[in-house]
C-alpha cells in the first residue's frame, strides 16, 4: 500500500555508523512519509556505494582540520569530485577513547595508549576503511606516535562504536576509539579527543530529487536538534544546508595555485 501512495518516497542510504542516524530514519517516516533504507558501512564504502550507483545519498565524517590530512584526502578524495558531488550538512559529534568506568589505567590521551615500561593497554581498533579509523591514524601520524607501539592496534577490529564499546564493556580490552553516546551506552568513561563533522552527500543532480527534498526538510526542523540533544556529544551543524566540497573539507584546498596558461 505505501508503494502505491505517491507522496511515499524511499531513499537508500549507505552511511558510516552513527547512533543519531536511526532517529533521522524515524523522523523521516512519522513526520515526512519518507523511508530510509539505511544501511551502515565504514565512511570509504559508503562514498564507494555511491559512485557505483548503489544508493543515493552516502554519508561519512571528517573533522574540520585547516591543515588538511593526507590520511583522509588518500581514502576520500578519489571518491568525491567538486561540481558532481554535493554535501548535506547532518550533525556534530566527539570522537575520543573510551575507556572502563573509572579509568583505572589513568588513559589521559593518545600519548598514554604506546607500550611504556611494561605497561601496555590492549587497544581495540575499527575496520580499515572507516572514518573513525582514518580519524585514528590520522591523529597518531600528527603526533608522531608509530602505530605499532600500541598494543593490539591492528589486530581483528569491530565494525561500529557499539561494537567496540561491547568489547571494552566485556573486559577484553581496555581502550578503544568511538564516540561518546556509545561509551554513555556501556556504561563506560569517555575522554574526548576531537569534534568532526557528519555529512550526507549525494550527487548535484540529485538535490531536486523529491526524496532528497524530504531529507534536507527533516533535517532543517526543530524534532531533529532536539533528537540530537539526547545524544551526548552530539549537536546540529548546519543541519540540511547544502555545502561545496571545496568549503566544507579542508583537504580540497590546494597549497599550491595552479599554474597560469602558458604565454
Amino acid at each position: 500500500a505505501e508503494a502505491l501512495d505517491g507522496s511515499q518516497h524511499v531513499l537508500t542510504i549507505f552511511a558510516s555508523h552513527d547512533l543519531a542516524l536511526p532517529l533521522l530514519r524515524d523522523l523521516a517516516s512519522g513526520a515526512h512519509r519518507l523511508h530510509i533504507e539505511l544501511r551502515f558501512a565504514g565512511s570509504v564504502d559508503a562514498l564507494a556505494a555511491l559512485s557505483q550507483g548503489r544508493c543515493l545519498v552516502a554519508g561519512f565524517h571528517v573533522p574540520p582540520l585547516p591543515g588538511g590530512s593526507p590520511q583522509f584526502a588518500a581514502a576520500m578524495k578519489p571518491l568525491l569530485k567538486p561540481g558532481l558531488h554535493k554535501l548535506i550538512g547532518c550533525l556534530r559529534r566527539t570522537q575520543g577513547l573510551m575507556v572502563h568506568k573509572g579509568n583505572p589505567l589513568h588513559i589521559n590521551g593518545l600519548a598514554d595508549l604506546p607500550a611504556n615500561r611494561g605497561r601496555a593497554p590492549r587497544f581495540i581498533n575499527r575496520q580499515p576503511g572507516s572514518g573513525t579509523r582514518l580519524l585514528m591514524d590520522h591523529l597518531l601520524a600528527e603526533r608522531r606516535i608509530a602505530p605499532a607501539t600500541i598494543l593490539g592496534y591492528d589486530a581483528p577490529p569491530e565494525e561500529s562504536h557499539l561494537a567496540v564499546a561491547a568489547a571494552l564493556a566485556s573486559g577484553v580490552a581496555d581502550v578503544g576509539p568511538g564516540i561518546e553516546a556509545a561509551a554513555h551506552q556501556f556504561g563506560l568513561d569517555f575522554i574526548p579527543l576531537i569534534a568532526e563533522d557528519y555529512y550526507l552527500v549525494c550527487l548535484k543532480d540529485a538535490l531536486a530529487h523529491p526524496a532528497v527534498l524530504k531529507l534536507r526538510a527533516a533535517l532543517e526542523g526543530d524534532a531533529w536538534a532536539q533528537a540530537l540533544q539526547g545524544l551526548p556529544g552530539y549537536g546540529v551543524q548546519r543541519a540540511g544546508e547544502v555545502l561545496s566540497l571545496t568549503r566544507a573539507l579542508p583537504w580540497w584546498s590546494y597549497r599550491r595555485a595552479k599554474a597560469g596558461p602558458a604565454r
